[in-house]
């Protein structure tokens, strides 16, 4: 069976691992090997062969659920460098988790550290190392990230939006929001 497909990403602000990825992605089936993207294609195969009530319904999160495990199966199976590499240090993964589950919290080097079992220093290292740039300035990028698709994708306040990437003051998001994208966020929000 030969599974081909296409994925559309924002390629304005893609996300540093996939600016990794090569341009087509072969993933050779072995028995044992991947087996939640076995069941994950068998899911999709089943559902886009079936015309029963509803499938059109689940085909769009499978292909989602499908994405992933493509990308776990391909990361897994890479000799681990770049980006990839940040996956595969549990100190790192734990710190990246926490961003990107809570971005508006007010994270501290220290206190991520502390989530990876690392000195303030040592995970500063290791993190600048593994992503290509300090905490700090990833958590910047990610607040900035998360905030542009809520203002795409929401009709939320500009307060509410600023709040959410941990921002206490519309001006302060604001004029960070400039500096990340060369315009204001309302500006962005309408021409977007």
């Amino acid at each position: 069976m030969l599974l081909c497909g296409a994925y559309h990403l924002d390629l304005v602000r893609p996300h540093p691992l996939l600016r990794e990825l090569p341009d087509v992605i072969h993933l050779p089936a072995r028995l044992g090997r991947h087996p939640a993207l076995r069941s994950a294609v068998e899911l999709l195969s089943h559902e886009l062969d079936a015309e029963e009530t509803g499938t059109g319904a689940g085909v769009p999160p499978l292909v989602d659920l499908l994405l992933l495990y493509i990308l776990r199966a391909w990361f897994d199976d890479q000799a681990v460098g770049g980006r990839a590499l940040a996956l595969h240090d549990p100190s790192i993964r734990a710190a990246l988790e926490a961003l990107h589950r809570d971005p508006g919290r007010p994270w501290t080097v220290a206190e991520l550290g502390d989530r990876g079992g690392l000195s303030r220093a040592a995970f500063a290292r290791r993190f600048t190392d593994a992503i290509g740039r300090p905490p700090m300035e990833y958590l910047t990028w990610w607040r900035m990230t998360t905030a542009a698709r809520h203002l795409v994708e929401t009709d939320d306040a500009l307060s509410s939006v600023a709040a959410r990437a941990g921002y206490s003051s519309e001006f302060a998001f604001a004029r960070a929001f400039k500096r990340e994208f060369g315009k204001a966020p309302g500006r962005y929000r309408r021409l977007t």
